[in-house]
């Protein structure tokens, strides 16, 4: 993306994004480049931009593949979850937020998406909040900080370093 464009401050990814069906990956992630990318930004670096984008989250295969739904078969869901991801992602924003990011998925699926917004986050400077239910230790190990909850109460807040069994298990009773 043009250096000169400034990113923007935040971006919010529900558990449920809707996308149009009958677009591609490569359709769907260029439109939404043409409406959220600055009008001074040329329609090649956006293309350009949101191709690259396309790629780092993993869906380079699936370019070309209709997202599909219920009607027609089409991308996987975790496809589709990299898809939405990506199109909050064009503007480079500074924060962003993941409202269950691995809802649905299987473990497999659910670090391959994950491990690719790390990726991308480290590379842009982005910080990412996600709220993750159960996720697998190798989920787990992707995260740097923890927040973890317990009925409405904060029972541990500090590194995934410093968050041992004993400290979260003892925490959590504390918060019963």
């Amino acid at each position: 993306m043009n250096e000169n464009t400034p990113p923007t401050t935040k971006a919010y990814v529900t558990d449920d994004k809707v996308l149009m069906s009958t677009l591609s990956v490569r359709e769907a992630v260029y439109y939404s480049a043409q409406l959220q990318l600055p009008n001074t930004m040329p329609l090649p670096e956006k293309r350009s931009h949101a191709e690259r984008l396309i790629r780092e989250m993993g869906l380079a295969d699936a370019m070309d593949t209709r997202i599909g739904g219920r009607i027609a078969k089409g991308i996987s869901g975790g496809q589709r979850k990299r898809v939405s991801i990506c199109i909050e992602m064009l503007t480079r924003p500074r924060l962003l937020f993941l409202d269950e990011p691995t809802s649905g998925l299987d473990s497999a699926a659910s670090y391959h998406v994950m491990s690719h917004i790390a990726r991308v986050a480290a590379s842009d400077g982005m910080t990412v909040v996600a709220a993750v239910h159960q996720p697998s230790g190798d989920v787990f190990e992707l995260f740097h900080g923890l927040c973890l909850l317990a009925a409405g109460r904060t029972v541990f807040f500090g590194t995934i370093s410093d968050a041992t069994e004993v400290t979260l298990l003892r925490r959590l009773l504390q918060a019963i």
